[in-house]
């Protein structure tokens, strides 16, 4: 019975990791982009908006329930290692984890707080909004390619199950 509950567990993970992975993806490579093409108090009202709205959203359901199946396919792969996909299992919950879930609570939603807190007409958000633009999105990066790479070894356990 393990075994299909395991597979099941894959599958939702890296369906989960790729589809935040191209939305990660789509920031890392336009949005933010056009965002800082703009006037800054409106792209600073904008994003403000995004980061108000995404966690009303079907994103917090895939962004929550990816990471703790990510992190329960890591543990259980510890008790299976002898098992075919096992390494996989682990590298794509540790990465996940790590590289997704603790880089957007220990880095992008900080900067998220501090730009939901400046004035976006002010002078002091010129500066929050140019090292907003640059940080975010470079940590951004990051969760691109965790959630990339998480996806990628979920289905190769899958593949060698």
């Amino acid at each position: 019975m393990t075994r299909p509950i395991i597979t099941g567990l894959l599958w939702f993970s890296a369906i989960g990791c790729g589809l935040l992975a191209w939305l990660y993806f789509a920031f890392s490579t336009f949005v933010m982009t056009a965002l800082g093409r703009i006037d800054q108090a409106a792209g600073i009202s904008a994003m403000n908006a995004i980061n108000t709205t995404i966690v009303q959203s079907l994103f917090m359901p895939f962004f929550l329930g990816t990471t703790l199946t990510s992190l329960a396919l890591a543990v259980t792969a510890l008790f299976r290692w002898n098992e075919a996909g096992a390494m996989a299992m682990v590298a794509g919950g540790v990465l996940y984890v790590a590289g997704m879930f603790v880089v957007t609570m220990v880095f992008n939603v900080p900067l998220n707080d501090a730009l939901a807190a400046v004035d976006p007409a002010s002078a002091e958000a010129g500066s929050l909004w140019a090292r907003y633009l640059n940080d975010w999105t470079l940590w951004n990066h990051a969760r691109t390619i965790s959630s990339t790479v998480a996806s990628a070894l979920f289905m190769a356990a899958i593949a060698v199950r």
